[in-house]
């Protein structure tokens, strides 16, 4: 859909007197990205009201009895935080989570249950698999429900705001869950005190509420946060529209989203229909970032201001030199920051603070689990000697139930591969006589599951669950098959005197906050843009050449990186036309133009377009590389002589020949590729099979269907804990 024409309305209108251009710039550029029609509209009626001055309040009641901001204190007294009130507080715990991450929100749960509090879980609308997940929980527990509607919630968006009043609405009409503290949780926090001592605390300070300030300098969290622009959320993304006014009469205020309100507030929050509360729900259903700001104004302004602690009870892993690099902007018209996750070395700062905290955040399992066993062990003491999986995380990255249409053609093509070398491992000699027809089998279908699998925190490939007819019994079986990648980093032999590269790597989805590509096991096809990863060692001042030669050895990309003396990581994205040619592509690293080191990675060729077995046209598209062979508008075919690459008209005609491929011999092609970067580890069946020595998944101790008592979930215990 095209851009829409600027509205009629006078705001857009720069006839007669002259229109300052720069303020309705903004609402222009939405306008020509927004993706559909009504989200076009919808911006264009928002500026409009806006600019008629029919949107925002321009004056605002403070119903607060001080002159600035409480400043209430709470001691704290870790002794006396083992003591048991005589009338304990009961907690409404608000999880909020999105993503695959099934087991990771397990264990949270397990860490923060008990018989006397109240789990309500918001699923994010675009999270399926974890809503099934989530509602199989609550269906084992009388105080946890799921959210009987979701939201897409997305990062610095108006619809977060109103995910949590609309489920403080519901906390509040659940006459049988009579709760006195909201606390909201995702998936990526952890406790790092026991319940007991939460409950102790909080029973003391009943009367207060927790949340965490930005600071003294208001002006400048104003223009930080942007609450000074108008923004208006629709198709998923927060849209920048112009600038806007704070209005006259309160303290706008702001901090962390993540706070422990006590009922009385929250009653009043949803409850009270005064000119503070009608005005501020008006003012941020347009503001960037409005749950970091809507209930510390509110507080602050509202009658219950005197019970406000400039705390939130948690510790926050803020890293912003890596962590502030214009996070988000793929989502919101605005820079963002986001906390970096909690490692092992971390430990000891979640018992040095000298403030009250209960909780941290951010733990991710896929990153680093070692720091979550860690703090269960402290919280509750180790798990017994010789648990299974106490090393081991799996997250599932595809169901059946979620469609095939959920994954890319890229992935659906791997994961198919993967399922032919699993068959190919069953029915080699390292399972069982090959001979044996009772081992032998016939792939069916799509994908049952698939799974990445993580061992003492490194990632060992991916766990991929299909169906296979043994073809001695003709009898369907569901197989699992473990799939790990081979490494191609290699340093040039002899050894270069240029020693401060450590790794070179290729890959999509780099995180440069946790410096892991997202994309694990880097799996690509020809529409895919990868990202050229470097780590190194500390050292003089240095600048390397990296080429990236691609499978018919034609240089698609050559560049200069300066290596400064404390660089850790260097990443780029080499701009080449698409698509990429199918093959085994090589990077090298060059000091001086010497060879340093070299890796090798995969471009897939698709077997499946649109979720369908891919035609030979559509072939012809992906497979056949760029147009004239020009990955860029400049030629490096000069510079084959200098690097020894030597050019085979032979490798071109036959890459040109199998870009033309459909059907078995596609298949077969795809199969030779990814054994050369993949291997088949192991096959386990989810029940007894017809093949004698093949073991069943649940005594695996890799497979995913095996024991993982650390994230499983049992009934409650007489102390009303399930951890």
């Amino acid at each position: 859909a095209g851009p829409a024409p600027p509205p009629s309305c006078p705001a857009f209108q720069t006839a007669g007197r002259p229109h300052p251009r720069h303020q309705v710039r903004p609402a222009i550029s939405a306008l020509s990205r927004a993706n559909t029609k009504e989200c076009r509209q919808q911006i264009a009626e928002v500026y409009c009201r806006h600019k008629e001055k029919q949107l925002m309040p321009e004056k605002v009641t403070r119903y607060c009895p001080l002159e600035g901001k409480a400043s209430m204190n709470v001691h704290w007294e870790e002794d006396s935080m083992e003591t048991v009130p005589a009338v304990p507080v009961r907690i409404a715990f608000m999880l909020v989570v999105h993503g695959r991450a099934t087991r990771q929100v397990q264990r949270l749960f397990k860490a923060i249950y008990h018989t006397s509090h109240f789990y309500y879980i918001h699923v994010d609308q675009r999270s399926n698999y974890l809503h099934r997940q989530m509602l199989a929980l609550a269906n084992q527990y009388p105080n946890v429900r799921v959210t009987p509607w979701r939201m897409s919630t997305i990062w610095g968006g108006a619809s977060l705001l109103s995910m949590y009043l609309q489920s403080m609405r519901d906390l509040l009409a659940m006459a049988e869950w009579p709760w006195d503290f909201f606390i909201n949780l995702s998936a990526a926090d952890y406790p790092i005190r026991t319940n007991d001592q939460l409950v102790a605390f909080l029973s003391k300070y009943r009367d207060m509420n927790f949340i965490k300030s930005h600071g003294r300098d208001n002006a400048r969290f104003i223009r930080k946060q942007g609450l000074d622009r108008l923004f208006f959320e629709c198709d998923t993304h927060m849209w920048r529209l112009g600038d806007r006014k704070i209005p006259e009469g309160i303290s706008v205020d702001g901090g962390s989203d993540w706070f422990l309100l006590n009922r009385a507030f929250v009653e009043y929050v949803i409850n009270s229909e005064d000119d503070l509360v009608t005005s501020m729900k008006r003012f941020y259903a347009y503001t960037l970032l409005p749950a970091e700001s809507f209930f510390h104004t509110v507080l602050e302004n509202s009658p219950h201001c005197e019970s406000m602690v400039d705390n939130n009870l948690r510790i926050t892993n803020w890293n912003r030199k890596l962590g502030c690099k214009c996070q988000y902007k793929h989502i919101v018209d605005w820079c963002g920051c986001s906390p970096n996750d909690f490692k092992p070395s971390d430990l000891p700062r979640f018992q040095q603070t000298t403030r009250p905290t209960f909780f941290a955040r951010k733990f991710e399992a896929s990153v680093n689990q070692e720091i979550v066993n860690q703090l269960d062990s402290f919280l509750f003491g180790s798990l017994p000697q010789g648990t299974p999986g106490l090393s081991s995380y799996w997250e599932n990255m595809y169901d059946e139930a979620d469609g095939v249409h959920s994954l890319s053609d890229a992935l659906l093509t791997h994961f198919h591969a993967f399922a032919r070398l699993g068959l190919t491992r069953a029915t080699s000699s390292l399972q069982g006589d090959s001979s044996d027809t009772r081992c032998r089998y016939f792939a069916m279908g799509h994908p049952v599951s698939v799974h990445i699998y993580f061992l003492s925190d490194e990632f060992q490939g991916y766990l991929v669950r299909h169906h296979a007819t043994n073809l001695a019994t003709s009898k369907l079986e569901t197989l699992e098959t473990w799939v790990m990648p081979k490494k191609f980093f290699k340093f040039t032999n002899p050894p270069n005197s240029f020693n401060r590269l450590q790794l070179a790597e290729i890959g999509t989805d780099w995180d440069a906050k946790e410096r892991i590509f997202r994309n694990f096991g880097n799996l690509m096809g020809p529409t895919d843009e990868p990202v050229g990863m470097q780590k190194w060692d500390k050292g003089p001042n240095v600048t390397v050449t990296v080429v990236w030669i691609d499978p018919t050895n034609v240089i698609a990309a050559t560049y200069d990186i300066l290596i400064d003396a404390s660089a850790e990581f260097t990443h780029y994205r080499p701009p080449l036309n698409l698509p990429l040619r199918p093959g085994m592509w090589t990077v090298r690293v060059l000091h001086h133009w010497s060879p340093v080191a070299e890796t090798r990675f995969l471009i897939t060729p698709l077997t499946h377009h649109k979720h369908l077995p891919i035609r030979q046209e559509e072939a012809l598209k992906v497979h056949n590389g760029p147009a004239k062979n020009s990955y860029m508008e400049q030629s490096f075919h000069g510079l084959n002589p200098i690097l020894n690459i030597p050019v085979h008209l032979g490798e071109v005609e036959a890459a040109e020949h199998n870009a033309g491929l459909t059907g078995a011999k596609l298949e077969r092609w795809v199969d030779s590729l990814v054994g050369e970067v993949w291997s088949a580890v192991d096959v386990c069946s989810t029940a007894p099979s017809g093949c004698p020595v093949m073991q069943t998944c649940r005594e695996a101790a890799w497979s995913s269907l095996s024991p993982d008592p650390k994230s499983q979930l049992g009934p409650p215990r007489a102390n009303g804990r399930v951890r």
